[in-house]
């Protein structure tokens, strides 16, 4: 089988899941919740997940551009609440979970399973990903070969300019603010 027998419908990542249980399309690309939708359907099979290929579908805070240039000190305090979040969930395992599962309008338990393909970075770990490098473990490197392969398989037309996406100062200046502390 090669990508040329593979009929891509758009739908949305919920329907789509609803619509491969029903038997409506024969295969399906989900993510939490809905892959537990999907996986609802008789005979159905996870083939594949995204923690086999750790980097290459990460979870990202952003922002647009027209926020950074007028407002970047909003943008500071937003990443410096996301890792003052972090820290909460960090000391607060169960309270953050109850949180996150009444948020989600699932149970505790669900999120526990969702939690399992799940990582939240540390800062030290977002400063990694910002950093140039040559493993899936840093996003300029991963951006890369994930829109080569989009190309590659007809889902983009060309590879846009990714050194517009990535901005690592807001990362980089709460770091640097720690270190002073």
């Amino acid at each position: 089988m090669s990508r040329k027998d593979v009929q891509i419908v758009p739908i949305k990542t919920g329907a789509a899941a609803a619509a491969f249980a029903s038997g409506k399309v024969d295969a399906v690309g989900a993510f939490p919740p809905f892959w537990s939708t999907a996986l609802k359907r008789k005979g159905s099979k996870e083939l594949i997940s995204s923690k086999a290929f750790p980097g290459a579908i990460p979870d990202l805070l952003v922002v647009s551009a027209k926020l950074i240039k007028e407002k970047p000190e909003q943008v500071q305090a937003l990443v410096k609440t996301w890792f003052d979040v972090r820290e909460f969930m960090a000391k607060n395992p169960q309270k953050a979970d109850e949180i996150m599962a009444k948020r989600a309008g699932i149970s505790p338990e669900e999120l526990a399973l969702y939690k399992e393909g799940t990582k939240f970075f540390t800062l030290e770990e977002n400063l990694e990903a910002f950093s140039p490098g040559k493993t899936m473990k840093n996003m300029p490197f991963a951006a890369q070969k994930m829109a080569g392969f989009m190309m590659e398989v007809g889902f983009i037309k060309k590879v846009p300019d990714l050194t517009t996406i990535l901005e690592p100062k807001f990362v980089k200046s709460l770091a640097n603010q720690d270190k002073k502390s």
